[in-house]
């Protein structure tokens, strides 16, 4: 019980107030017992310790400006499904990490490559039916055009994580 609590997600604003981050609620104690962040918003949950109760926090700042450089991700099955909102691309089903599966729009077997571009997340089922063929051939069409992640991504996937947390609103400009 305890350990859900500590990694419920808790948004992170630069000192500027700019959102960049999410982290978890773990982390984010961490940050503020050691000076590097402050609490901004604190949520209704809280942990105990034999001596101590603390708030988790649900939105943190950090103390001092940090320059964040062009956001990129590895190139990862995680950071797939989370661009692709854990959504097959060919028939739209939201599933669980462990139902999908991710596709290579051009197939590894015609020189398709391991890239951002080429790499779509996909139910078992329509990888099966697909092959190894390009979805034109095997008459299926994607969703949408995958792309690399992008800072516009990210700030999108912390929308759609805060949507459920009122106090993450004024800082994501909904």
């Amino acid at each position: 019980m305890a350990g859900e609590r500590l990694h419920r997600p808790v948004l992170v604003l630069n000192a500027s107030y700019e959102p960049i981050n999410i982290c978890a609620a773990r982390r984010a104690i961490v940050l503020v017992l050691k000076g590097i962040a402050t609490a901004e918003e604190l949520s209704h949950v809280v942990i105990r310790s034999a001596l101590k109760s603390v708030s988790l926090p649900s939105v943190i700042r950090l103390v001092g400006y940090r320059r964040i450089p062009h956001q990129t991700r590895p190139l990862s099955r995680k950071n797939i499904l989370l661009r692709d909102r854990f959504t097959c691309q060919y028939c739209q089903k939201t599933l669980p990490s462990t139902e999908l599966t991710l596709d290579h729009v051009i197939p590894r077997s015609r020189s398709g490559e391991s890239a951002w571009e080429n790499l779509v997340a996909c139910c078992h089922a329509c990888n099966n039916r697909k092959g190894s063929r390009t979805p034109e051939e095997a008459g299926m069409r994607l969703s949408r055009q995958p792309r690399p992640f992008s800072l516009h991504t990210s700030r999108h996937l912390m929308r759609l994580v805060g949507r459920g947390d009122e106090q993450w609103k004024k800082y994501l400009f909904y």
